[in-house]
């Protein structure tokens, strides 16, 4: 793994927290408990902070940066983050599944209890209000969340990210 300090910040992670070999974390991080950032995941803090709650996944292959001076990333709670999408300068609530290859552009607001679909674009700025389905290019609202949605995805990949992550440990 790559952890690296830059321009005076240090990437700082919670307790239990798993860090695959090839994963990379740069500059200004902040990572909360049972966290885990998998094979060839990019967290760069350089231009701007990157701060994650308690029981984030962050799958092979996903990237997440910020905008110089202008756009942070802020994730919540319980989130899973799958693999190869990209989230920049977003700010993501808890209770959030973000799908394989999706993208979240510049000063998108993606509200708890939400999706994101696998190979949605959210375009810059986009607002995703609490308990939506989001999917497609550009992304738009295809319906609202219920419980076996909200329990079976959303809590399920994020317990077993913690679960998996120990078997590395």
């Amino acid at each position: 793994m790559v952890v690296k300090e830059l321009n005076g910040k240090k990437p700082q992670f919670g307790d239990n927290c798993f860090i695959a070999e090839t994963a990379v974390i740069i500059g200004d991080v902040v990572m909360g408990d049972d966290c885990s950032v998998w094979y060839h995941a990019v967290i760069r803090g350089d231009v701007h902070y990157i701060k994650m709650g308690n029981k984030v996944n962050v799958q092979d292959g996903a990237v997440i940066h910020a905008t110089y001076q202008k756009s942070p990333t802020n994730i919540g709670n319980n989130v899973s983050i799958a693999h190869k999408a990209i989230v920049h300068g977003c700010t993501i609530h808890d209770n959030v599944l973000i799908g394989m290859g999706a993208i979240i552009m510049d000063d998108c607001i993606i509200e708890s209890n939400s999706i994101i679909a696998a190979g949605a674009v959210l375009a810059k700025g986009t607002h995703v209000v609490s308990g939506s389905v989001y999917a497609g290019i550009p992304a738009k609202k295809i319906k609202d969340i219920n419980t076996e949605l909200s329990e079976g995805e959303i809590k399920r990949i994020a317990d077993n990210y913690v679960h998996y992550a120990k078997w590395y440990q």
